[in-house]
């Protein structure tokens, strides 16, 4: 069942489980790295849970994507004890995994649950976060509307090969570079038309799924909805393949850059406002040459303006900026250009007059959706609050005016994003404060590493 497509209250809902013959519940929730964090339940506790909520360890905020404590956090910590956080289950999500089907599954946003700021939502919860940047544009008489395209690495591996061979060494789903190939779909079919049909199942719509260019690499575009969904789609798309992947004896990866001497993974982002009451694409305007409205326009301004500072949001991890180098379709600079994929935002302009979009290019898949479709409604929505001029179009090679580039490491990002204002505006201190201290410390432990490069080159010549 997918999600919002019931409109059930606790009532309808114990008919739907009875009537499914559901004896189990899934519950969890992202944490700031794009984890789903989850348990299992008894009916008896779930339904406990519906009206009142229930306890969730706030440590989900307190450690890393390793499951290490962070040693800066302020949200929670060992001074705090890592109390419950209130978890309150989101009935709209309602969801069955067509094998496991006596199970429900539902996500859940987190609430302060002690002191002054009892029942206020959680300052680190990501989906919070973007249910909050959601109001303000639906506030405005704009319904956001987005989807993810999302590519991932496919091996003949299990978590245990994966670990005993230390990831190198991995054998690939198939071999060869074999960019949309029919062959490899077809040798591939069972395990192709499961992530069809599974996903379709659990509510998550693949508009289109092909091999990329690399041995083993593929793209899902995942249908376009509003926001909320959308983000929920990507993120349960990336725990979903890897739970499908498992099944059929595979593992895969939504690294940004896995491997120095293949592409990186790209997670795309496509935006637009509309008005809900019309159904109109509000950026479209068949008229215009670049395709897009006065507001479509502003918020495009917004997004490429904000970029440097933001990026940290859209690329979370230090493997994240392998991706930015010359020559492997990442965005280098904060630019636009119409169907110019070499720019950090590719205008989209139809056909007809529900097409017109912006596809930020700069988010790799390795993205949390919650987080990243946040950060760019928000400096969207600030585009079109500040009226911001929009700044002229990219001709070409986007790549190569170094005036306009994005930030290449996390930690140059970090130090933007700790120094903007902007940020903080639009996205709240409390989060901000939060998630930069997560970065830094994710570049600290990064300094503590020693790379297999390191030891073949200062090993024996140094």
């Amino acid at each position: 069942m997918a999600q919002g497509s019931s409109g059930l209250d606790a009532a309808g809902l114990r008919a739907a489980f009875e009537e499914r013959g559901i004896r189990k519940v899934k519950l969890g929730g992202f944490d700031v790295d794009g984890v789903l964090r989850g348990k299992l339940v008894s009916l008896e506790k779930f339904w406990s849970a519906v009206e009142k909520g229930f306890g969730f360890c706030d440590v989900v905020f307190g450690w890393d994507i390793g499951d290490q404590l962070y040693d800066n956090a302020s949200v929670t910590g060992w001074a705090t004890g890592y109390p419950d956080a209130l978890a309150k289950i989101d009935l709209s999500t309602f969801r069955v995994l067509p094998y496991e089907p006596d199970t429900a599954c539902f996500l859940v946003d987190f609430f302060q649950s002690s002191g002054e700021s009892e029942g206020k939502p959680h300052p680190a919860c990501p989906r919070n976060l973007l249910k909050r940047i959601a109001a303000r544009a639906e506030a405005s008489g704009y319904q956001p509307m987005f989807s993810c395209e999302l590519e991932f690495w496919v091996f003949k591996e299990s978590p245990e090969s994966l670990n005993e061979k230390n990831f190198r060494k991995l054998e690939p789903l198939s071999p060869g570079m074999f960019g949309y190939s029919w062959v490899r779909e077809g040798q591939h079919a069972a395990f192709v038309h499961d992530v069809m049909d599974t996903m379709g199942e659990f509510g998550i719509e693949i508009e289109g799924f092909h091999t990329e260019t690399g041995p083993g690499v593929w793209e899902a575009a995942i249908r376009y909805s509003d926001v909320l969904k959308a983000a929920d789609d990507a993120a349960l798309f990336k725990t979903t393949m890897k739970q499908i992947a498992y099944r059929h004896g595979l593992a895969l990866t939504f690294m940004a850059k896995w491997n120095a001497s293949l592409p990186g993974s790209s997670g795309h982002m496509h935006q637009s406002l509309w008005d809900s009451e019309r159904s109109v694409n509000l950026f479209a305007n068949p008229k215009d040459p670049i395709g897009l409205s006065t507001l479509g326009k502003h918020y495009l301004a917004g997004l490429v303006r904000t970029a440097p500072e933001v990026t940290a949001l859209y690329s979370p991890f230090v493997n994240s900026y392998r991706r930015y180098v010359p020559g492997m379709w990442a965005p280098l600079t904060a630019s636009w250009g119409l169907e110019n994929r070499t720019a950090s935002v590719r205008v989209i302009k139809g056909p007809g007059k529900t097409a017109a979009r912006c596809e930020l290019r700069q988010t790799a898949a390795d993205l949390n959706p919650y987080v990243a479709m946040a950060t760019a409604l928000a400096s969207g929505l600030h585009g079109i609050t500040h009226a911001l001029e929009l700044p002229s179009m990219t001709q070409g090679d986007a790549t190569a005016d170094l005036s306009l580039a994005l930030p290449s490491t996390l930690d140059e990002a970090v130090r933007k994003l700790r120094a903007s204002e902007v940020a903080r505006e639009l996205l709240g201190e409390a989060f901000v404060d939060h998630y930069v201290r997560t970065r830094e410390w994710e570049v600290r432990e990064h300094r503590k590493a020693v790379s297999d490069w390191e030891l073949r080159r200062y090993f024996e010549a140094v």
